[in-house]
């Protein structure tokens, strides 16, 4: 399944970087990578929050069959007006979900408060997680649980429609939000921007 194939990736870069402590999924959908996460290690509790209930109840679902729920809290959440406390989470992360932000340098302001100093805040917004493959295969591929959340993602995208950021947009909004130490790659249909909120 080519949305497992990519969890995996982004969650054996997370865990070889991030060994242990507190991490923040936002966007977490049916919670594919914080399970990923809590798979290949036992020293990181995730909290992945999201706008969906039906999404959050899912990745409950999804948490449990594969036996990792213990290390994973879902709630429902605004990634914009999160409620945890300053200088909660070793890392932040979002897969996806920044093309469809209507105000992403709020959300970046709420990564930059939660993240304690020295934490990284790493952003991955794939445009296509599916533009190497047959299309019509891969959704024949989903499993009932997918055919949810592929259908509600669908509607949400109509709703807001697909942005690309340039490096030059992406800089403002990086430092209109405090951060001062990023990286941001560009690829075919994918940005990655990572941030580090300074230690003192």
């Amino acid at each position: 399944m080519v949305v497992e194939t990519y969890y995996s990736q982004v969650a054996e870069e997370v865990v070889s970087w991030q060994k242990q402590g507190k991490l923040l999924d936002l966007g977490t959908g049916p919670g594919y990578l914080p399970i990923e996460i809590a798979k290949r290690s036992s020293s990181i509790r995730v909290t992945g929050i999201d706008l969906t209930r039906r999404l959050i109840e899912i990745a409950k679902i999804n948490a449990l069959s594969a036996g990792v729920s213990e290390r994973l809290d879902f709630e429902v959440g605004n990634a914009g007006r999160l409620r945890f406390e300053d200088c909660s989470f070793d890392m932040v992360i979002s897969t996806g979900m920044l093309h469809m932000l209507r105000e992403p340098v709020k959300v970046l302001k709420e990564c930059y408060r939660v993240l304690k100093p020295g934490g990284e805040a790493w952003i991955y917004d794939p445009a296509r997680v599916s533009s190497q493959i047959d299309k019509r295969k891969w959704r024949a591929s989903f499993t009932p649980v997918e055919r949810i959340y592929y259908f509600i993602y669908s509607l949400l995208s109509k709703i807001n429609p697909l942005r690309k950021y340039s490096r030059k947009q992406a800089v403002a909004m990086i430092e209109s939000a405090g951060f001062n130490d990023y990286r941001i790659q560009q690829y075919k249909n994918e940005i990655r921007i990572k941030l580090k909120k300074p230690v003192a």
